[in-house]
């Protein structure tokens, strides 16, 4: 009998359960230490790799000034998922920390690319070359996607690709994926393949710079039109000076100024896609119409429109986002599996050659109409 104040005792029978006062039996906690819950996958080890490339990639870049550090990042990337000491771990126990960095690290530096745009600047360049850069990213990108989806590629790449060339190149592959919630392979692959053609116009684009009659201004504005990459961009217009290099600065940062409402397009349409397929996230939430991190992009933009930010925390910024831009691209990079790529590899390069044509002969066009 239980004194008064006091909880009955339970009875522990030999078969280990416990028996309240109303008689229903209940399991008894098993004695001995608790085991340890099953936790996230570790993403250190992936995220040292990833760190490990963009240092390596920063000193391809610092070697070889003409090999942009992003450029060298996708390529070390893509060395490291296939080489034998390294390919077993980035597809192992790299994994996690790899994709983290390919997703969360992307985000982070599509919001510190938007402290490299003005509104002033931008429009700046006047109302004939917004109009011939909106010509230019439009034909590219529905013109790709057209193609693309005609081509038969498989899940997202036809979107990725299109993205690709028609905005800014890995960073906007990046951005819509993320939106899109794309399989990490077709992200990998269309950066890839973006990348290799962005490598070639740094190589192409200034031996036909005398050839197609243009000068230096109207050279640059014509990279910063056609060329994907943001580094792409001024590897290729610094052969041609310091006038051709701002031209092409400013008209590729009006571009990179247009992933913050396709993206947002994007994100709409996949919600309806939801919607429509009665999908959604788990516990009934939707994604959000505008994705957080193209929220921060137009802050930044806000932020560098008022300057209020000084030259010397530009700079720095613009370094920090150069690196984690190149991580993310190392971790994008080791998702590429050359053998599943090589088998839709005639149908992506021959997309990857018809954008390529389409952006440099509108973009040339442009130009010569607006000079």
């Amino acid at each position: 009998m239980a004194l008064l104040g006091q909880r009955p005792r339970r009875h522990t029978g030999e078969h280990g359960t416990g028996e309240h006062g109303d008689g229903e039996r209940t399991p008894a906690r098993p004695a001995g230490p608790r085991r340890p819950r099953r936790g996230v996958p570790d993403p250190l080890p992936g995220l040292a790799l990833a760190a490990g490339g963009t240092a390596l990639a920063w000193a391809v870049h610092r070697l070889l000034p003409g090999v942009p550090m992003l450029t060298a990042a996708v390529v070390l990337g893509v060395a490291a998922a296939h080489l034998p000491g390294t390919g077993r771990f980035a597809s192992g126990a790299g994994r996690p920390g790899l994709s983290l960095a390919g997703k969360r690290l992307m985000r982070a530096g599509v919001v510190l690319l938007g402290l490299e745009l003005s509104l002033g600047d931008v429009l700046g360049l006047g109302w004939a070359t917004v109009g011939m850069v909106l010509a230019v990213v439009a034909s590219t990108f529905f013109g790709t996607l057209w193609l693309g989806r005609r081509l038969g590629l498989r899940g997202d790449q036809p979107l990725l690709v299109a993205t690709g060339y028609s905005i800014c190149g890995a960073s906007a592959i990046g951005a819509v994926g993320e939106a899109r919630g794309s399989d990490e392979r077709d992200t990998a692959a269309s950066v890839a393949l973006v990348t290799l053609c962005g490598t070639l116009a740094i190589v192409v684009l200034p031996l036909l710079h005398h050839p197609l009659g243009l000068d230096g201004a109207q050279f640059g504005r014509w990279v910063g039109a056609g060329v994907h990459d943001v580094g792409q961009v001024v590897a290729a217009a610094q052969t041609a000076g310091e006038a051709a290099l701002g031209e092409a600065v400013l008209v590729k940062l009006m571009r990179v100024l247009l992933l913050a409402p396709l993206v947002a397009a994007v994100a709409v349409s996949a919600v309806r896609r939801g919607r429509a397929s009665g999908g959604g996230e788990p516990g009934g939430r939707r994604p959000p119409l505008v994705p957080l991190f193209v929220a921060g992009f137009l802050a930044a933009v806000a932020v560098r429109t008022t300057g209020a930010v000084p030259a010397g925390a530009l700079e720095a910024t613009a370094t920090v986002r150069e690196f984690v831009l190149a991580a993310a691209l190392v971790g994008l990079g080791s998702a590429v599996h050359l053998p599943t790529l090589a088998r839709t590899g005639v149908r992506l390069a021959v997309l990857g050659a018809c954008s390529w044509v389409v952006i440099a002969g509108v973009s040339y066009t442009g130009v010569l109409l607006t000079s």
